[in-house]
């Protein structure tokens, strides 16, 4: 059994194959937070200490007893009623304003499989896979009731949690804080490692000291947003790649959300993640229930690369779902950066001609191709074929493609719309926005309010009849802005937060729907670039565009932030033109796809207008992707270098899980005259074995490579008998099998 209830000491413990999580029941009905970490038996409360800690608030059922009180204990789902002032996971207020819910324990069941959650992404399991905790807690004056949820899985090392509020009062209760899971850490020096950035610089890595003072990561956008990605760790102070105690919190949802983080006046740390509660007024009315969204916790002792690659199998096995999950992507050419939505027909076939000559496997067709759509400023909505620009109907365009061998795709952005469009003057109610005021733009459109059911059906009636049209393989789905003018004129509530929230269910339905009826279609994720890149997306879409910046030197830096909580076959990844879209920096075009590598992989750029050496070289990065595409996919990633201290070289390494081969990567960031030797640690490798180089037949001791390291190559020159550094952004990648030890 993963979940033990121990009826003597009244504690509950959820054990994974590495770690436990216990919870008890605590003096006067606090459900208490007692321990996370490396599997232990026992009661691991013995460590919490009740004493008047001076001037913190007790509970009025304690009656003298001044030793309890709920600012000061571990807890494992903090309401801001019961004189807790750190940061809540719960916060309820009546219709007056006055705070409700201190919620105590009030009942648990223990049940076989995976608990899902309606209109709301979940990881999944068997009923071999997983077990299902759930915990009820009743405010102490009403008929509040709070059901924690908690899904184990033991070979994963992952617990997952979410929060079910009832309202069976007779009266409306207003939820302004629900969060989907808290964690308190007793004792010790942590840190807060987040993942900020911007548009075209997603997931920066940034570590912070955790002190008393509370550090606030989230968004108020209405998407999980650029700016920060709803992935965190708490890490011990000294924790690196491969060594210290890390705790990982990963939220399952795609809208505004919020993490607190800090340590109290006595040194415990606390982390509450969830919904973003500012604005977040959501009224629920008697017999009304509202789910949280999920979280999916995992703890490491082993450093941030063993917490890392939790996380990639937990989101590629159990929160990726359908065919392609587990499917090596298709090599695609997308002719965004190549004619931006000014093409025709002609245009996209002679990029797709070529593309398929050099081994390409699918065509997209990007923005443009509907309504009257040449620019930004008209067209979204209107989700009819221009056959007047495109000179034939979809079906014959994508035909055409076909004919070459070749797979179709195209891009859509079902969420917005444009005031220049068919379908605004026809509804434009169906926009988010405030009666008699001017609205706020976002590249000139405006979002389409998907929190209701007749918008999503309309718009995916619409698409459909494209897709079933052109026979699809693929769609790329876009969202261009963030929500600001949050009012729905289809509902009787214009509280912020409750539309938001159903926004995001909007979307998911849409999505869900889609799938349905598309089965064996491969469906990426894109908002401008990666600004929605969360594991909610990833229970939709198998992939997701990782940023509009495909600069090569850029990206080895958002990808290596993204890696710390998603797999590499997650992160969409092309090789692009030089000089770069966005930099204007000009890098090899072997870096270029070394560094695509580490995603999905595909072309961002019109082939025709490369030389005919650049032709074949991408003619041979295809060859090189398909020869390691399952390692490259399902292969154990190890970050070998730190990039964001490291200014010299970035280098990562793919490991098969019985470690028989391996790929190590290396990109040069720095060159010097007379180069000293540099060296890469590798990871990963069967320590008692040996690996050779498949190119140049040595054969190293993985000891040697994981301690020593293995040198950055030297290049020989053309007609010479000497050797040179590496040059400026030039990339190295190396195919190491073990051999047999004689």
């Amino acid at each position: 059994m993963s979940v033990i209830y121990n009826e003597q000491n009244s504690t509950i413990t959820l054990n994974t194959e590495n770690t436990s999580y216990q919870m008890k029941i605590g003096p006067y009905g606090f459900l208490l937070h007692t321990y996370y970490g490396p599997k232990i038996s026992g009661d691991a409360s013995v460590s919490i200490v009740y004493r008047d800690h001076g001037f913190s608030p007790n509970p009025h059922d304690a009656g003298r007893c001044r030793d309890v009180s709920a600012d000061t204990i571990p807890l494992e789902y903090p309401c801001e009623a019961a004189g807790d002032f750190r940061a809540p996971a719960l916060s309820i207020t009546a219709d007056d304003g006055t705070f409700m819910a201190d919620m105590r324990y009030h009942s648990h069941r223990i049940l076989q499989g995976k608990y899902s959650l309606e209109g709301l992404p979940a990881v999944y399991g068997t009923d071999e896979e997983a077990q299902t905790l759930e915990v009820t807690l009743k405010d102490r004056f009403s008929d509040i009731f709070v059901t924690l949820q908690y899904g184990v899985f033991p070979e994963l090392d992952v617990i997952t949690r979410a929060a079910r509020i009832e309202n069976r009062t007779a009266q409306k209760i207003i939820v302004k804080n629900a969060a989907s899971a808290s964690l308190d850490i007793l004792s010790g020096e942590w840190d807060l490692i987040h993942f900020s950035g911007r548009h075209a610089g997603e997931r920066t890595f940034e570590r912070v000291s955790l002190s008393q003072r509370e550090e606030l990561v989230g968004t108020r956008r209405g998407v999980s947003s650029h700016h920060q990605n709803s992935f965190v760790i708490i890490a011990e102070r000294n924790a690196d790649e491969r060594y210290g105690q890390c705790y990982g919190m990963n939220l399952l949802y795609s809208g505004s959300f919020s993490c607190n983080a800090g340590a109290d006046a006595f040194g415990s740390v606390r982390a509450v993640m969830g919904i973003q509660p500012e604005h977040f007024d959501y009224p629920l009315e008697p017999e009304e229930i509202f789910q949280a969204p999920e979280i999916a916790l995992a703890y490491s002792e082993n450093g941030l690369g063993s917490l890392s690659r939790i996380y990639h199998r937990l989101i590629a096995d159990h929160v990726c779902r359908g065919p392609w999950k587990n499917r090596p992507r298709p090599v695609l050419i997308n002719n965004w950066e190549a004619t931006g939505p000014y093409f025709d027909g002609e245009m996209i076939i002679s990029i797709a001609k070529k593309a398929a000559e050099l081994g390409v496997d699918m065509m997209v067709l990007d923005d443009g191709w509907f309504g009257k759509r040449d620019d930004d400023y008209s067209g979204l909505g209107d989700w009819y074929v221009n056959t007047k620009k495109l000179g034939c109907t979809m079906g014959e365009l994508a035909d055409q493609i076909r004919s070459l061998g070749m797979k179709f795709g195209i891009w859509i952005e079902p969420e917005m719309v444009n005031e220049d469009s068919d379908l605004y003057r026809e509804h434009p109610d169906w926009a988010l926005q405030i009666p008699g005021r001017d609205p706020v733009l976002g590249r000139s459109q405006l979002v389409l309010d998907f929190s209701r059911e007749e918008v999503v059906d309309r718009i995916l009636d619409d698409i459909c009849k494209v897709l079933d049209e052109c026979k699809a393989d693929y769609v790329k789905m876009d969202m261009n802005r963030p929500l600001v003018d949050v009012y729905s004129h289809g509902s009787s509530t214009q509280s912020r937060g409750k539309l938001q929230y159903k926004y995001v269910l909007g979307v998911y339905r849409f999505m869900e729907k889609l799938l349905e009826r598309y089965p064996d279609l491969l469906l990426e994720g894109c908002s401008s670039g990666g600004g929605r890149f969360d594991a909610g997306m990833m229970y939709y879409t198998p992939q997701i565009w990782c940023s509009d910046n495909t600069d090569a030197i850029d990206r080895i830096r958002i990808q290596y932030g993204t890696s710390f909580g998603y797999p590499i076959r997650t992160m969409g990844a092309h090789v692009s033109a030089c000089p770069n879209y966005d930099t204007w920096r000009s890098t090899p075009i072997n870096t270029r796809a070394v560094v695509a590598m580490e995603g999905t992989f595909g072309y961002e750029l019109d082939l025709n207008h490369l030389s005919d050496e650049e032709k074949e070289e991408v003619r041979q990065q295809i060859i090189t992707f398909r020869k390691y595409s399952s390692l490259l996919h399902n292969g154990l990633y190890y970050r070998l270098t730190d990039v964001m201290k490291n200014t010299k070289e970035a280098a990562w390494m793919m490991v098969s899980e019985d470690q028989s081969e391996a790929l190590l990567n290396i990109v040069v960031l720095d060159v010097t005259g007379n180069r000293p030797e540099r060296y890469i640690r590798l990871d990963g490798l069967d320590r008692n074995a040996s690996y050779r180089d498949t190119e140049t037949g040595i054969i190293y001791p993985a000891n040697v490579l994981m301690t020593t390291g293995i040198t950055i190559p030297r290049v020989k020159m053309s007609g010479h008998d000497w050797v040179r550094g590496a040059s400026l952004y030039e990339a190295f990648q190396i195919h190491l099998e073990k051999v047999d030890q004689k």
